[in-house]
């Protein structure tokens, strides 16, 4: 019997949705050869995540194990499949796969890290297979709100996994490959191992709607608009930014595209040929001359991200283009969840001006790249796998996905970041636990989420900073302390300034301290947060965090 292992790991993606990672290794205990699955990110908050720019999966188990690393391939260009490969290239060092259009992403990605272009490799559809180590990986076209995503099969010696990636089950996306189910039921035809599936809209009773369902609904609304229209997206759902760039040209408007992410997806769909065709459009410099009854703007910031096109328009001006009253605003796009504040924000700010908002509450100006729960079950039958794994979705998500797997007959598990699952037998066994997390970007800089940087970030802003300045000499201090204060009120409960209360009381115990204390910067340190603190409770009701500088003349 042969005692090499077939393992599925998953280092971001699977718990939570953003960031994946996904990780498949044959061979003997601790020796797998391995490939990664797509290397993601995800986005801070300024509640968990103050200051930070990118959140991307925590690589040291893979960077323990480089020289086992044969290859990474990547479904789809989603910044939370694609958006690390240039922060992790020059760790992991493995030879990079993807399709034409996911690789125009990546590779700009690469690039803006000075990675040379000849790390990644363009690769065909099916039936092109790459062989590296024990896999031979072919991508399978799907449906799914960005074009030319993938699924994955992956042929090893324990058997055939199809990784479905993204997907939906959409036979007129209108950009992009349609849904083919023959060609699916054909992969199948030898039989699966195993099925790592989506599961991000297993609680959406209905089947899924095609793309190509929206556009009479967004056409009529633009052609009933009397004034200016903005219309806000994801930048890389290409079929529905060319949905409404074309509902707009049918009202008779100019179209403007504002951001550089929906520029960007553009110009890397027509260079790669997925977009054949766009509306002709106009730079928003141009598009000030034309009158606001003809215009419509095509914006980014669906998310309410603060530096996008939609928040800068609702603050007031952005490009030298100002909304009024009775203007239009479309958001052509569901709320990921953990993003409604944002949203929110800018609807209100919209509102202030007199902007008319439509959202998509009633499913009529957008649908989910995602397949709902009787999609999924059309992927379980067509594929007839041996073992479900559910992948891409909170723990909520992956446990409804794998009671429904279980109920039908398949065999599954819960598998979360960090959990090792031996796919070698009958049915999926967790063999072992590796740490996992997040590691930020931080500036220019990687951090890790243990190293104390976004904490102390964090309890700074939570309870303001004070810092202590004091000038030692042999006999004591020469002079007052003196104090600055961030973050914190300038007046206590005394009615008298609080710097002036804390220097005082500062000074109070200076004149009261050992010459043991004095003559000990760790002591003296110690005793004067510990008298700023006091003195912050008392007055102000808070305990900050304390600095202390302690200069000495010798």
């Amino acid at each position: 019997m042969s005692q090499d292992r077939l393992i599925y790991l998953p280092l971001g993606g699977a718990g939570e949705v953003g960031m994946n990672c996904y990780v498949y290794g044959y061979g003997p205990r601790d020796k797998e050869r391995l490939i990664i699955v797509d290397l993601g990110v995800t986005f801070p908050d300024m509640d968990g995540s103050p200051g930070v720019d990118l959140i991307i999966p925590d690589i040291a188990w893979l960077e323990a194990r480089k020289e086992r690393i044969d290859a990474v391939f990547i479904t789809h260009g989603h910044e939370d499949h694609v958006g690390a490969v240039g922060h992790t290239f020059k760790q992991l060092g493995a030879p990079i796969y993807a399709r034409a259009f996911t690789a125009n992403i990546a590779r700009r990605k690469l690039e803006e890290h000075g990675v040379a272009a000849n790390a990644l490799t363009v690769v065909a559809a099916w039936p092109e297979q790459v062989e590296v180590g024990p896999f031979k990986v072919a991508f399978l076209p799907i449906s799914h709100s960005i074009p030319e995503s993938s699924g994955l099969c992956i042929d090893t010696p324990a058997g055939r996994i199809i990784h479905t990636g993204d997907f939906k089950l959409d036979e007129m996306p209108l950009v992009g490959e349609p849904w083919d189910p023959i060609l699916w039921a054909e992969i199948a035809k030898p039989g699966v191992k195993a099925l790592i599936c989506d599961s991000t809209n297993i609680f959406s009773m209905n089947s899924g709607r095609s793309e190509s369902t929206l556009g009479d609904n967004i056409t009529k609304l633009v052609a009933s608009a009397k004034q200016m229209v903005i219309a806000t997206t994801f930048a890389s759902n290409v079929a529905r930014v060319k949905t409404l760039a074309d509902a707009g040209r049918r009202a008779g408007r100019s179209i403007c595209l504002m951001g550089r992410a929906m520029n960007k997806m553009i110009e890397a769909s027509l260079e790669t040929g997925v977009l054949t065709d766009f509306p002709p459009v106009i730079s928003p410099e141009d598009a000030l001359d034309v009158p606001r009854g003809n215009l419509m703007l095509l914006v980014t910031g669906s998310q309410g991200e603060r530096r996008a096109a939609s928040a800068q328009l609702a603050n007031g001006k952005y490009r030298g283009h100002k909304l009024k009253d009775g203007d239009l605003f479309l958001f052509s796009s569901k709320t990921i969840p953990g993003n409604e504040r944002g949203v929110i924000k800018i609807v209100n700010q919209l509102s202030e001006i007199g902007v008319d908002v439509v959202d998509d509450d009633s499913g009529t100006y957008h649908v989910s790249g995602h397949a709902n729960r009787p999609d999924l079950e059309v992927m379980h039958n067509l594929i007839k796998p041996q073992i479900l794994i559910p992948m891409h979705g909170e723990h909520r998500h992956l446990r409804a996905h794998s009671k429904l797997g279980v109920e039908k007959g398949l065999a599954s598990v819960v598998a979360v970041n960090g959990m090792v699952v031996n796919l070698s037998g009958n049915a999926p066994t967790i063999d072992e636990f590796v740490e996992t997390g997040r590691t930020y970007i931080d500036g220019s800089v990687q951090v890790g989420s243990l190293d104390g940087v976004v904490r102390d970030r964090i309890r700074m802003a939570l309870n303001g900073h004070i810092v202590i300045t004091i000038i030692m000499d042999d006999d004591g201090p020469l002079g007052d302390p003196w104090c600055e204060i961030k973050g914190l009120a300038e007046t206590g409960d005394s009615r008298v300034g609080f710097v002036e209360v804390l220097e005082e009381d500062l000074s109070q115990f200076l004149m009261r301290a050992s010459k043991k204390t004095l003559g000990d910067d760790k002591k003296l340190e110690d005793e004067l947060r510990r008298v700023a603190r006091h003195t912050a409770r008392a007055e102000i009701g808070k305990k900050p965090e304390v600095t202390v500088v302690i200069s000495r003349l010798t």
